[in-house]
């Protein structure tokens, strides 16, 4: 038995519905993280003169989405 299995599925016609099962979480993840940052953002500039820039936003995307995977991770995959 093999201790890490990236990718693999015993018959071959299945290999589609796993990437697409992964593509799914992908997005939903993706855009759950930009609502997430546009909360995060919009309570960054409430009171304040600051902005908030394009790189803090995808910063923050890409923060949130790797969050997000790491649950996913856990969920899916047991502790």
């Amino acid at each position: 038995m093999k201790l890490l299995t990236l990718l693999e599925v015993g018959n071959l016609d299945l290999v589609g519905l796993v990437i697409f099962v992964i593509a799914i979480v992908l997005v939903v993840l993706f855009v759950i993280s930009v609502f997430v940052a546009a909360f995060v953002q919009i309570i960054y500039e409430w009171n304040n003169e600051k902005k908030f820039s394009k790189g803090q936003f995808w910063k923050t995307v890409l923060i949130s989405m790797l969050v997000g995977g790491l649950i996913s991770g856990f969920v899916c995959g047991g502790m």
